[in-house]
């Protein structure tokens, strides 16, 4: 397990693990300092593809993150990036937000309806979601047209511990209704770190993915060979722990006390809660 102090760059998920709706968890603010001030790189990789890129960007600008748009990634980007390269131009039945609409158009998408013989059906996290949307995608896809997920979260956390459904309620949907599942670009899956890691120019063995989910960020970062950094601060709980497949190698409350951990090992001092055999990440 790589020592804190050698990590170079830092991919950060955000819903759960930076801010909870519209609101910094404490000490969101002051790590991101701290990696700035210890000169570490750091890349927002979020599977939440209801927004787009500049509206990361603007959000965590608002909540007082410094950031630029080549240290955001998101599923929806890395999806786009995935057809792109595999049939550029293709039509796609969108099942998104305005947001990731504008994504795919700006990469040259051309977004139609179910009579405009999509080549892909594109599910993302849709909070515009209506009934006839969900049933033109079954149609579609028991027909054959490609189906490509953004990301496979169940919930997306919110303030106060409730959850939102996610991407991955409505894949089940689907599934429950064509006996189809889709290909899935986000996290835990290949594709999206390979676009985090051209984007951060960082290699794997130097960089942690940090994030709030066993099954996503600590599962995606055991296959791509980082270190993975698990905080319950959003949806996993100690408990949780117990018996997983996907251990992390370190366990924090928050970013606040990885941030501190992180400045004592650079400082020479013991630092880090490598995760304990058991399940108490302490």
């Amino acid at each position: 397990m790589r020592p804190l102090a050698e990590i170079r760059c830092f991919l950060l998920d955000l819903d759960g693990t930076v801010y909870l709706g519209d609101r910094l968890i404490p000490g969101a603010r002051e790590f991101i300092d701290a990696l700035r001030r210890l000169g570490r790189r750091y890349c927002f990789l979020t599977n939440n593809s209801s927004r787009s890129k500049a509206a990361y960007v603007d959000k965590l600008t608002r909540l007082g993150i410094a950031v630029e748009p080549g240290q955001v990634m998101t599923s929806g980007e890395a999806t786009a990036l995935y057809l792109k390269a595999r049939q550029p131009g293709a039509r796609i039945f969108l099942l998104g937000t305005e947001d990731l609409a504008r994504e795919f158009v700006q990469h040259g998408f051309a977004l139609v309806d179910k009579a405009g013989q999509p080549d892909w059906v594109v599910l993302g996290f849709d909070t515009t979601l209506t009934y006839q949307k969900l049933w033109d995608a079954c149609d579609l896809i028991r027909q054959g047209v490609g189906y490509i997920a953004t990301h496979p979260d169940f919930n997306c956390p919110l303030p106060g511990g409730r959850y939102m459904p996610d991407a991955g309620a409505i894949i089940a949907f689907i599934e429950a209704s064509t006996g189809h599942r889709p290909k899935v670009i986000g996290k835990p899956n290949a594709e999206i770190i390979e676009a985090a890691l051209a984007l951060t120019q960082t290699p794997p063995g130097y960089s942690a993915m940090v994030g709030d989910r066993l099954y996503t960020d600590v599962a995606m970062a055991r296959r791509a060979g980082l270190v993975s950094v698990l905080v319950l601060s959003g949806e996993t709980r100690a408990e949780d722990l117990a018996g997983t497949p996907d251990r992390p190698d370190y366990v924090f409350p928050s970013v606040r006390e990885l941030g501190l951990a992180l400045e004592r090992e650079s400082r020479g001092e013991q630092g880090g809660e490598k995760c304990a055999g058991n399940g108490s990440g302490k």
